[in-house]
């Protein structure tokens, strides 16, 4: 039988043996061609053989990895990058952010970004009721701010995929470190790296949220009256995506407030976060009832009366300090949990309903102007007839310009079903935490069928004691 030394981890061969055991044909039971146990061998030339793979393969890996996203409006900062003048290929707030000091990652700080705002006038309005639209993308080359819309699609990389988007077995260090076509053999969904969706399908994408503070100067933002008002689940996924705005939502001072985009990775890489902010104005605003103060979320999953109800914070996690969620252990699919945009930490899909401080207030007023006397904080609890978010209505919107493509926007305010390959059976999450199709077929070898003794090799059992003694004389007088 054929082995392969260095290819995965010892215990997770695809024969199924167990390298430190006798082979089940062997002369004798406790006869093994390796004198020193498989293991010993595996474990001696994994470090080498890896290491020269990723040599061969790391270009590979990184070459199919897009950049990170964004989300991408005029009313963005740092649209035109953060050297100070226009960049039409800008990725500034592209960069994931991972244990960061919170004066770094708040609103992406860690390269500027917050101290370029939107040109004067530019806003990304928020029809109170309605909806609108932002662009996710790895580059502003991508979107419709760029070069005329020229490299866009439907997709966040100006790529073109098929809208059941699931890659199987693709190359990446993870599979290498793990058996080099173990997914491929057992039809396992892996991460899709290019976008760089941190997802393998649709139906797995973490969700992202935007936030509202009602303060016009960003440095007067922080996580205590920055308030999470629309969800949209199941993405980051296409380009287009639009989002829920509350219909009670109050208007913002003359100056505008100030938004935040983010969301949380679900696995498929680096447990980083997304942050940046927006200059926004809440458009049609009929109510004058002030937003509650927002309570960090909590890890809920299959709980929901203990998920935080009313309004909250956005999510700050794996950072050196700021963190407003911490969770350990694994989640009801097996896997490492995750704090993410969706119900595992109380938040529904689209509009926020619930972060008011009281039932909507009546104004005349229609616009974004200075009508509103309590457009701050309020501290007080919000009622518990307003603890359930539900989706909203939409009578109006905020669209953007959709360049030269049909793109089919990531929408609905309710969640998308799985995402998978038509003629491929369903997804299940399984126990031991491997996304795997059910009724997969497996393709694992089974064991070699025995030869009868005739046909065994008949050895000395005082020779290969002598052999094996002899060559672990060696290896010891070895330096390794």
């Amino acid at each position: 039988m054929p082995v392969v030394v260095g290819l995965g981890r010892p215990e997770k061969f695809a024969s199924g043996l167990k390298p430190t055991h006798a082979l089940p044909c062997s002369p004798h039971p406790s006869f093994t061609p390796f004198p020193l146990g498989l293991g010993f061998y595996t474990t001696l030339f994994y470090p080498l053989s890896f290491l020269m793979l990723s040599a061969f393969l790391l270009p590979l890996v990184f070459g199919l990895a897009d950049a990170h996203l964004a989300a991408w409006h005029r009313g963005m900062y740092c649209l035109d990058g953060v050297d100070g003048h226009v960049d039409l290929n800008s990725a500034a707030p592209v960069t994931p952010l991972y244990q960061l000091a919170k004066s770094d990652w708040w609103f992406h700080h860690i390269n500027k970004c917050d101290e370029f705002p939107p040109a004067p006038g530019d806003f990304l309005d928020l029809p109170a009721g309605g909806q609108f639209q932002v662009e996710i993308a790895s580059n502003r080359a991508k979107t419709s701010l760029s070069y005329g819309g020229r490299d866009l699609s439907d997709w966040p990389d100006g790529g073109h995929y098929p809208d059941t988007y699931v890659r199987y077995g693709s190359i990446n260090l993870m599979s290498i470190a793990s058996n080099l076509d173990y997914m491929a053999q057992q039809n396992v969904p892996s991460c899709i790296t290019s976008p760089n969706f941190h997802t393998q399908n649709e139906s797995m994408a973490a969700g992202t949220a935007f936030a509202i503070s009602y303060q016009s100067d960003i440095k007067q933002v922080t996580p205590e009256n920055l308030i999470v008002f629309s969800v949209r689940y199941h993405t980051p996924w296409k380009r287009v995506t639009t989002y829920d705005v509350p219909d009670a939502m109050p208007a913002c001072p003359p100056e505008g407030c100030i938004c935040g985009w983010g969301w949380v990775p679900n696995g498929c890489g680096q447990p980083n976060m997304y942050h940046q902010a927006f200059r926004c104005r809440v458009t049609n605003a009929h109510s004058t009832t002030p937003l509650a103060a927002p309570k960090p979320p909590v890890w809920c999953e299959g709980e929901p009366d203990k998920c935080t109800k009313g309004a909250k914070q956005m999510i700050y996690w794996h950072q050196r300090d700021g963190n407003n969620i911490v969770v350990d252990g694994l989640d009801h699919a097996g896997q490492q949990k995750s704090p993410g945009y969706n119900m595992k930490t109380g938040f529904a899909d689209g509009a926020q309903n619930d972060i008011f401080a009281g039932p909507p207030s009546s104004t005349n007023g229609g616009s974004s102007g200075n009508n509103n006397p309590h457009s701050t904080l309020d501290t007080r609890e919000p009622p518990h007839a307003h603890s359930t978010p539900t989706g909203s209505p939409a009578p109006t919107s905020s669209s953007i310009a959709l360049g030269s493509s049909n793109p089919k926007p990531s929408t609905g305010s309710t969640p998308h079903t799985n995402v998978h390959n038509a003629s491929s059976p369903p997804i299940s999450n399984s126990p031991d935490g491997s996304n795997v199709h059910q009724d997969a077929p497996s393709t694992i070898n089974p064991p070699p069928a025995c030869h009868s003794k005739s046909k065994r090799t008949r050895r000395s059992s005082s020779i290969n004691k002598h052999k094996r003694e002899s060559y672990k004389n060696r290896l010891n007088h070895r330096s390794w």
